[in-house]
């Protein structure tokens, strides 16, 4: 589908890419990973055309399609529907020039070609996605200027989504997505029948939807099979073995020297001093996996403060007088709390907390809050209100009035800001490196209680576990609105559920939660086709029903799944294997062995890298079975 061959781009001087190259099969899914700020999107833009690599080649199957989110949303006066079924380029024209042309063997190719691509389920596919991604019924009639850019945004993948191209290349999608939506996304392309490259920060969708991972590091591009788990296993024990290659290499040059210096001066031992001296100059050193330093997130609470330090009691929150968003509120908030908000985008979350900031006030009730509390509040809007002018040490000097300049910048440093970076304008700012700005300058605070809307989007892998760290270091309470399970299930200890108008306490674990919201999707699978509007409607299982049938299905499936990990742990091995012998293969002393012994290393290598290819295999073709019955 797609081949990347030595390509290099440069910007600014700073060289993104060089001499990256990679293969991507029909068919096949790939996760772009890599830092921010190395040069993923900047890959999509030299895939598209939009810009243009200064060596190197980009080839794209002949007649391929290729889909990517556009970068202006929707917002004309066509209803969302409209806009969705208009995405398809080819079957929009096609119905255009039925209603005109007169030719019968024309009218014949176009009705053909129609059925070839299930044009006659057209709108229902993309009502289907539509309400996969939040919007029912109504919403979908409506004009896209209606509606707010973030969820434009969403009008506009779904309109990506539907026009199914060959190759789909999605940059993180999940960034405007609630929870909901998120998952509804993973079952979508779990089920893409087409080539898929998504760049990702999220573990869940990564883990969930991709079957191979393209690392962008140090310029290059290195393909790993499997899923984003995988590729974290992969990659720390390629850096544990390359450390100890080092560590033997470093033993073997410091013999020699030491052999060198005590015997390059003894005519007796010259010739050994003289073999070992070039023994030592064409040893070449190991190299090593580079790993970026890893900005660390540290917040500090005020002073403990006695619980509660938040009630309420039948509080009533909205806009508009009279028109509540959340009504009957009877909530408390203690000092050791790590509450999460679950819920659709558009039920209240982001009302709520703001309603707990102070930034909206109750109609109605009553809410009492610690005299002395301090809040901390993280949201995206705030990204935009920074002075785009000023640089990072100047925000956070202003919020430390009286300390020196080395105190801020060091502060700054906490969290991965360099010293260009420091004196960099915000408005030049990426969206992480703004983020982590923002997060320094609440933790300067020292707030009581921290409320964190979105608080990845934009962060990179390490920043988000970073982030994770801080939050489970952090001894205040935490509120958070969040669509990633990674960080919900290893920071909040406590659900509650906005929905219909309230909050409550949602009794059960973020995978409950998941798998109640699969249970009821919206929309169900809404990537089948010609699915049978009149199938009868199947009975509802009891919880307990559920439960036995769920567990059914696991057993059933079990033995798949340990034939998976069995050919997991044989790839470990063969590569270690492999590892170990093209080690042997470089040491200077097998040279001394003869080219028999060569041979053989040679031999015995190959002969490792086909078994690992057809266990490989293997393992693709399993995991796709299993994706396929949705265990994977």
């Amino acid at each position: 589908m797609l081949q990347i061959k030595d390509l290099t781009y440069r910007i600014a001087g700073r060289t993104l890419l060089d001499g990256a190259s990679l293969h991507v099969p029909v068919g096949h899914r790939f996760g772009l990973i890599g830092r921010n700020g190395t040069g993923k999107s900047t890959l999509f833009k030299l895939i598209t055309g939009e810009l243009h690599a200064d060596g190197g080649s980009i080839e794209l199957r002949k007649g391929a399609r290729l889909g990517v989110l556009p970068q202006e949303a929707p917002g004309g006066p066509e209803s969302l529907l409209e806009t969705v079924l208009a995405a398809d380029i080819e079957r929009a024209a096609l119905m255009q020039e039925a209603e005109t042309v007169t030719d019968g063997m024309r009218i014949a190719e176009i009705h053909t070609r129609l059925a070839d691509i299930d044009a006659h389920t057209a709108e229902a596919r993309a009502a289907k996605i539509l309400s996969g991604l939040g919007f029912d019924h109504d919403a979908q009639q409506r004009p896209c200027s209606s509606f707010s850019g973030g969820w434009r945004t969403r009008v506009a993948l779904a309109g990506t989504l539907f026009a199914e191209p060959d190759l789909l290349l999605l940059d993180e999608p999940s960034n405007y997505l609630d929870l909901e939506a998120t998952l509804w996304l993973e079952s979508f392309l779990r089920n893409y029948q087409r080539t898929l490259i998504i760049i990702s920060h999220d573990k869940d969708l990564l883990n969930n939807v991709v079957t191979e991972i393209a690392h962008l590091d140090q310029t290059k591009l290195v393909k790993y099979t499997g899923n984003y788990a995988f590729f974290e296993k992969t990659r720390r024990e390629q850096m544990e073995l390359l450390a100890g290659m080092a560590r033997k290499q470093e033993t073997q040059r410091k013999h020699l020297q030491s052999f060198v210096d005590r015997f390059r001066a003894k005519a007796s031992k010259a010739r050994q001093a003289q073999s070992r001296l070039k023994m030592l100059e064409k040893m070449q050193p190991v190299v090593g996996i580079v790993e970026e330093h890893t900005a660390s997130l540290t917040f500090q609470a005020g002073e403990e403060l006695s619980s509660p330090i938040i009630t309420m009691e039948g509080c009533t929150v909205g806009y508009t007088p009279g028109k509540p968003v959340l009504r009957h509120l009877n909530l408390r908030i203690d000092m050791d709390d790590r509450i999460a908000l679950l819920g659709s985008n558009g039920n209240g979350k982001s009302t709520f907390a703001k309603l707990i900031a102070g930034r909206l006030k109750p109609e109605t009730g009553k809410m009492q809050k610690s005299g002395k509390l301090k809040i901390g509040f993280f949201a995206q809007h705030q990204l935009d209100e920074m002075h785009p002018e000023e640089t990072a040490y100047q925000h956070l000097a202003a919020k430390m009035e009286h300390a020196v300049e080395p105190k801020v910048r060091a502060r700054l440093g906490q969290f991965g800001f360099t010293r260009e970076k420091t004196d960099t304008p915000v408005s030049q700012l990426s969206g992480g490196e703004k983020a982590r700005l923002n997060f320094c300058l609440i933790a300067e605070e020292k707030p009581h209680l921290l409320i964190l809307d979105e608080p990845t989007n934009h962060l990179d892998v390490d920043s988000r576990e970073a982030l994770i760290e801080g939050l489970n270091a952090y001894e205040g309470a935490v509120l958070l609105i969040s669509h990633d399970p990674h960080l919900v299930s290893l920071v909040a200890d406590r659900l509650w559920l906005v929905k219909d108008g309230g909050v409550h306490a949602f009794e059960g674990d973020i995978e409950d939660y998941k798998r109640e919201v699969l249970d009821g999707a919206r929309g169900g699978n809404n990537n089948r086709k010609n699915e049978s509007e009149s199938a009868p409607a199947q009975p509802k299982l009891s919880g307990k029903e559920a439960r036995k049938a769920r567990a059914a299905a696991r057993a059933a499936l079990a033995p798949k799944q340990q034939e998976l990990k069995r050919l997991e742990r044989q790839m470990q091995d063969l590569a270690a294997r492999q590892a170990a012998l093209e080690t042997d293969l470089a040491d200077p002393a097998t040279y001394d062995k003869g080219p028999a012994h060569q041979a053989k290393l040679t031999d015995q290598i190959g002969r490792i890298k086909a078994d690992l290819a057809r266990t490989e295999e293997k393992w693709l073709a399993l995991s796709e079975e299993l994706e396929a019955q949705g265990a994977a």
